[in-house]
């Protein structure tokens, strides 16, 4: 039997005129691209998909940073005295650093669990459980892996924030399998992944979905998944829009104390929202906002 979601109905808190076309974060869209890619690193080198997301993630800002552009160095990766290929000269500790470059991203990713096993200063990590992440975490701190002190929190963070930890489990595995052998399925769990975001699950569209065709595998209504997700009634669900499956909360996550979110350009209340998974109304709420008001690029958005 397939997941079902209980939710209950709540009323259409804003008028359409507040709706805005939500855009996916890059964020999730990074997880979207690279957790198969996570997974089979996992199987072959039994390096937890959660800790390289993670990494992965944190790294190269989610794929946007120069590294991973120019290099495909999605792990920040020095050259170190046993790398010949080619490298990049970046500013970090020194202004000259020397970074690995990679022609592919499969090719950073297979480095990358090549960097952790192969040497001693790891080695200690392998004896830990494959969904030990916290663990993991904390042991690539210990190794020096980075020099930040809040290293390991920070990967926890995002592990906990993205649901990442699913891709740690013997289901990730098979899923993984069934879907590299068998890519022209239908099955919609193996197309989609569900994410816990503030304790509101939800997916990302893709190609071919409907408000009525998500309705229908997951068990929530047409009406709610509209209500849920502040969405018209004649709207239109595209490739890489957020659907959240539950009622979105309040105020964001705990870990979001204190910490704004910076306005992007381009960026709507609506994204933002989405984003966070806070209901739209509550996140102008917090912020002591009207209903005209149109974010800039720049502004702080609170989220608690």
């Amino acid at each position: 039997m397939r997941p079902r979601f209980l939710v209950f109905f709540v009323p259409f808190l804003l008028a359409t005129t507040l709706f805005a076309q939500s855009r996916q974060s890059v964020q999730w869209r990074y997880i979207e691209n690279y957790k198969d890619m996570a997974v089979d690193q996992m199987q072959r080198y039994r390096i937890p998909a959660s800790i390289t997301l993670a990494q992965g993630l944190c790294e190269s800002a989610a794929g946007q940073s120069q590294l991973a552009r120019e290099a495909h160095n999605h792990f920040g990766i020095k050259v170190g005295s046993d790398w010949a290929g080619p490298y990049m000269i970046l500013s970090d500790d020194r202004p000259d650093d020397r970074f690995r470059k990679y022609r592919t991203d499969d090719e950073s990713f297979e480095d990358h669990s090549r960097f952790l096993s192969r040497g001693q200063r790891y080695r200690s990590l392998f004896n830990l459980n494959i969904t030990d992440y916290k663990g993991w975490a904390h042991g690539l701190k210990r190794c020096g892996y980075a020099t930040n002190p809040r290293y390991a929190s920070m990967l926890i963070d995002i592990i906990e924030r993205y649901n990442l930890q699913q891709f740690d489990s013997p289901s990730a595995m098979r899923r993984h399998t069934h879907s590299a052998n068998n890519a022209a399925g239908d099955d919609f769990y193996d197309r989609h992944i569900v994410y816990r975001i503030n304790k509101t699950y939800m997916i990302i569209a893709m190609t071919g979905d409907t408000w009525e065709s998500v309705a229908k595998q997951t068990g929530v209504s047409r009406r709610k998944l509209l209500k849920y997700n502040e969405r018209p009634k004649d709207s239109r669900l595209a490739p890489g829009d957020v659907v959240y499956l539950q009622k979105k909360r309040t105020r964001g996550d705990k870990s979001l104390k204190g910490v704004p979110h910076v306005v992007q350009p381009g960026e709507s209340m609506y994204d933002i929202a989405q984003h966070y998974a806070i209901r739209l109304s509550s996140l102008y709420k917090l912020n002591a906002l009207t209903a005209d008001y149109v974010p800039e690029a720049g502004d702080l958005i609170w989220l608690r």
